[in-house]
């Protein structure tokens, strides 16, 4: 569920997020959200929930834009509407806006992970990324949220930062580390087209450098008891994001909200599904729905992008339940990789040179 509003757009942010104004209208925008959500569970939704296990979704995420901003009674009305049981409820929280509202609210509105986007500890580094926050705000809202009863929560933090040494991403990253998070997204900075830092780019560390500071962090994540299970993602035992390994699996998933993405499998087709993207245009009818058919020739590459940046990959015939296609159409390509030992034989799934060298296992899909 997307909230495309922040209090300021960050000169990084390639999401669909607009500054928020006293004028936007909390409610108009929840009244938008129910409608969208019980037309895509009428045409998608229950058939499928109906078909699991437990007859509830998996996981929720409410992201952003900055939906901390949001009012909690607002976030426990969209989750009267859900089947959410057993469910893993993230809130992407934003430091400089902690003080909004409170996290006992929040919690008792039925969150029970928070993904609080810290980014960096050094404020200078904070204000060449735009945040709102310093660093003084991010202990609070880690100190703040376990107070309020919160023990499942993530920290975004990133690298490869303007000017950044191997010395200030390894300070950034033991400081995640002390707070002790369940979780640790740690990923690398790079420039998107359609942002500011496109217009105008800073100056990024030399490869030498990005390599140096990946390889030690890489480390110091290990030898703090951080699984890395995903390209970017590094857990405490039992703790894996279920949302996020929903994507990466290739699996389906519903997106409600201004200029949300969702996919979606039905009667042997693969459709990705996107709603309007100015707030304005998504809230005059927000069940518009733009309706995109992925290609069987497509759907091997859409894969592999996500399914190989898991570390343990996934088992062999989730190809072929997931892509509605035969392993056949793969196997070649595949047993050439195995080859060159940048995939493993009984697994979807690299080996850690494939995973080093990940890009250039993709591109043996493209074709």
């Amino acid at each position: 569920m997307h909230f495309p509003w922040c209090v300021k757009k960050c000169p990084y942010c390639d999401f669909n997020s607009h500054p928020i104004k006293e004028s936007t209208d909390q409610k108009a925008y929840l009244n938008a959200l129910l409608l969208d959500w019980r037309q895509q569970h009428g045409t998608f939704g229950r058939a499928r929930i109906a078909e699991s296990d437990t007859q509830q979704v998996s996981s929720i995420f409410f992201g952003g834009g900055t939906p901390s901003l949001f009012e909690p009674q607002y976030l426990a009305r969209l989750l009267e509407e859900v089947p959410h049981t057993g469910a893993e409820i993230t809130l992407e929280v934003n430091p400089g806006t902690a003080e909004y509202f409170r996290f006992e609210d929040y919690k008792a509105a039925g969150i029970n992970r928070l993904s609080i986007g810290a980014q960096s500890f050094s404020n200078r580094q904070l204000a060449q990324l735009g945040r709102v926050h310093q660093r003084g705000e991010i202990v609070r809202a880690v100190a703040k949220a376990r107070h309020a009863g919160f023990s499942n929560i993530n920290l975004d933090i990133m690298w490869g930062l303007p000017g950044q040494s191997v010395e200030g991403a390894l300070d950034d990253l033991q400081q995640t580390i002390d707070l002790e998070p369940k979780h640790i997204s740690w990923y690398q900075l790079t420039i998107e087209s359609k942002t500011e830092f496109a217009g105008r780019p800073p100056i990024l560390p030399v490869d030498p450098v990005l390599q140096e500071i990946e390889q030690a962090g890489l480390a110091l994540l290990a030898d703090a008891g951080f699984q890395r299970y995903e390209v970017s993602a590094f857990s405490r035992q039992g703790h894996r994001c279920r949302h996020n390994l929903i994507y990466w699996s290739f699996g389906d998933y519903l997106g409600i909200g201004a200029g949300a993405h969702g996919k979606v499998s039905r009667e042997g087709a693969i459709y990705r599904t996107r709603r309007p993207s100015q707030p304005r245009l998504y809230q005059q009818d927000s069940q518009i729905t733009e309706l995109t058919l992925i290609p069987d020739a497509q759907r091997p590459i859409e894969f592999m992008m996500n399914a190989l940046r898991l570390v343990d990959g996934v088992p062999l015939q989730t190809f072929a339940e997931r892509t509605l296609l035969p392993w056949q159409s793969v196997r070649e390509v595949w047993k050439e990789l195995v080859s060159l030992e940048l995939v493993r034989q009984d697994r979807c799934a690299t080996t850690p040179l494939g995973l080093r060298y990940l890009d250039s296992v993709l591109e043996r899909f493209l074709s």
